[in-house]
């Protein structure tokens, strides 16, 4: 047996054994990374802040999986993955954070930099090369007024004015909003003390002697970073939710999948065939397939602008997208997994999803017409309206009174069916 086969050996007994702690520890560097790939979330959350090669195990992964962990902890054990992040890594994270579409939040840049601040000087140091200047000073701009500087003379005004505080007794500080002054005055206490020469360049920017950059400017220097990962702008990530025709849909068979971004563990990808789709990927399942599914989950993350929101909202989108595509191949392959493996290997999956989505959205402009005082038919109605159409658990045969995304082509049989009754 070759050393290659050996190794493969090793690691699928590995992956197949449930590991404590401790045993956890022993294994090389390598094969804990195999390992953690096959676990859920949590259980590679725990692992990884409890080993000592934390850092390196959280390094190693591409910015968005450490950031699917990091949305999926959401306690102190996310603060702990944010401290073991490269630069790289945070500075991802606060691009899918900080911005609401073309917005850039205020209220949650400071609270992502009193999440930093708790963390090592050591990491603060580390990772302040690498913040965008211009962001950094876009945001002061908006917390405060800034006098003085090297060789000025202040105005009466200023001199007359009541400022909070002076770093270096040359620039003058006053805060804008007191709420955050705790938060940006350890902040700029850093910048000053660790790298002077940023800190008078962020003073003079915001004081007026040199333009702040415009949200617009810093929005697209946004998009540049996160284009290089894998996540359009939010104008093209939209074209996801166009409608295309279903009765004259062909799907192609000589698609071209450029590897741009590589392929990761997926959030929510088990493949556990109980689903058409599910079937189907295990019949050829790729590397380069597992690229184009992730660069089409980001995209509909970005279109939802769901990466700003909670882990179960970012689940929903990725539910939504695994739906969307179920529902697309069950409604071109009637049930022949060799078509629907045909389907997934010629088709972009963009437009498979369009397809899908073309399917359900007719449901909904048929229920935007339609309304009833009944309470359960109005909560399925209502679910149909949403502007990404759910289906009311209320029509499952266990008859919840909530909400899922459409899974199946049998969903969309069932609210059609439904809405007949009503239209009839």
């Amino acid at each position: 047996m070759s050393k290659k086969s050996s190794a493969d050996a090793s690691t699928v007994a590995i992956t197949n054994v449930k590991l404590d702690e401790e045993s956890f520890r022993k294994l090389p560097l390598d094969d804990k990374r195999s390992y953690l790939d096959a676990l859920d979330p949590r259980e590679r959350i725990a692992l990884i802040i409890a080993d000592p090669d934390d850092k390196k195990l959280a390094r190693g992964m591409q910015p968005h999986e450490l950031y699917w962990l990091f949305k999926e902890s959401g306690g102190p054990e996310a603060m702990e993955l944010l401290g073991l992040a490269s630069p790289e890594q945070c500075v991802f994270i606060l691009d899918m954070e900080l911005w609401r579409g073309w917005s850039f939040l205020e209220d949650k840049a400071v609270e992502y930099l009193g999440y930093i601040l708790k963390g090592s000087e050591e990491h603060f140091l580390e990772l302040l090369p690498h913040l965008d200047f211009n962001l950094i000073s876009l945001f002061l701009g908006r917390e405060l007024f800034v006098a003085g500087g090297i060789g000025d003379l202040n105005t009466d005004e200023e001199r007359q004015t009541d400022w909070d505080h002076t770093f270096d007794d040359v620039f003058l500080i006053k805060f804008k909003n007191p709420r955050h002054a705790q938060v940006i005055g350890t902040f700029l206490g850093l910048v000053c003390r660790f790298d002077n020469p940023l800190y008078t360049a962020l003073m003079e920017s915001v004081s007026g002697e040199i333009d702040i950059e415009s949200e617009e400017e810093c929005y697209r220097l946004k998009s540049g970073r996160l284009a290089d990962l894998g996540f359009p702008p939010l104008d093209e990530a939209r074209e996801i939710y166009s409608r295309i025709n279903p009765a004259t849909f062909t799907p192609g068979c000589n698609k071209v999948v450029l590897q741009a971004v590589e392929a990761t563990t997926l959030p929510g990808l088990f493949l556990t065939g109980s689903t058409f789709l599910e079937r189907v990927i295990l019949l050829m399942d790729s590397e380069l397939f597992r690229m184009e599914l992730n660069y089409l989950i980001n995209t509909a993350l970005v279109a939802d602008e769901a990466h700003l929101a909670d882990m179960n909202e970012m689940k929903s989108v990725v539910e939504r997208v695994y739906g969307y595509l179920n529902i697309a191949l069950e409604y071109l392959c009637k049930g022949d997994e060799a078509k629907g493996a045909e389907i997934l290997t010629g088709e972009h999956l963009k437009r498979l999803f369009q397809l899908g989505f073309s399917l359900v959205i007719g449901l909904k402009l048929r229920g935007d017409k339609l309304n009833d005082p009944d309470y359960a038919t109005n909560k399925a109605l209502s679910g149909l309206k949403s502007t990404r159409p759910r289906f009311y658990r209320g029509l499952d045969p266990d008859g919840i009174d909530g909400y899922r995304e459409f899974r199946e082509l049998q969903d969309v049989a069932a609210m059609s069916d439904f809405l007949k009754t009503l239209e009839g």
